[in-house]
């Protein structure tokens, strides 16, 4: 399992390549333009890939080598990381296709297990060998960039189909808003005030914020303060989760990680 959580990771890199330079068709940026909503991001939010794309492969090379095979915690989440990896790289080329029905159940189920590994890991009363930063920050940020990009995901495919009125999408996409607040701030509790987790949706709503406050489409200025509202309302939660939770797995003043 954890040589496949190491090969999973090498192959979103190599499927994002591919998928940018046009190999599945369409790259991403260019189908997500031809179906805007109140949703979406600013393009450049999009880059947070890079780094999440290096943290994982820096995570499933750690995690596979030395005493961290015998680890007992990232045993448990290896099946979860090596399903989340499978999952993530499956989206892409999906998405190029314009197979979105597909497409949303694969990205909901990649934020569910990496949500499930964020949550463990957040968990964890005795973070140990450099876990915390080896395997606890990759994940959560993973997990906390796809919380958001699943409803943004969702967003794209009740205009694609027509599922719902495209012409007038305040209504239904105030209802998606309020859902994905619910699910980052139930996660985030869950996690105990995970601030890595947190800082990728936070990401992701002000590119919302940047996106929206620029955009021509009805009720646009509503869902970008709808969006910094979000943000604000995570950052004060997450705030008050770390005071509560000092004991968590991010470091703080007065502690030590340890040093393989």
């Amino acid at each position: 399992m954890r040589l496949l959580v190491l090969l999973t990771a090498l192959a979103m890199p190599i499927v994002a390549w591919l998928s940018n330079t046009g190999a599945f068709g369409p790259d991403n940026g260019t189908v997500s333009d031809r179906y805007p909503t109140l949703l979406v991001a600013a393009g450049y939010a999009f880059s947070i890939w890079g780094l999440i794309f290096l943290l994982d492969l820096a995570y499933a090379g750690w995690q596979a080598s030395g005493d961290r095979r015998r680890d007992a915690t990232l045993g448990r989440i290896a099946p979860w990381a090596a399903a989340g990896f499978l999952l993530t790289t499956i989206w892409m080329p999906l998405f190029s296709y314009e197979w979105f029905w597909l497409c949303l159940l694969v990205i909901f189920g990649a934020m569910a297990c990496l949500v499930r590994c964020a949550v463990l890991l957040s968990r964890d009363a005795a973070p140990r060998k450099g876990q915390w930063a080896w395997a606890w920050l990759p994940l959560s940020l993973h997990a906390g960039w796809l919380t958001l990009a699943a409803f943004l995901n969702l967003a794209q495919v009740i205009v694609a189909y027509g599922l719902l009125p495209v012409d007038a999408q305040l209504p239904w996409s105030l209802v998606l808003f309020a859902i994905a607040a619910i699910a980052l701030l139930v996660l985030n509790q869950r996690m105990r005030g995970n601030v890595v987790y947190a800082s990728a949706a936070l990401w992701a709503l002000v590119a919302v914020y940047v996106r929206q406050s620029e955009s021509d489409l009805a009720g646009a200025d509503v869902a970008a303060w709808l969006a910094v509202a979000i943000a604000v309302v995570l950052v004060v939660q997450t705030l008050m989760l770390r005071r509560r939770h000092r004991g968590g797995p991010l470091p703080h003043a007065g502690s030590r990680t340890p040093v393989e």
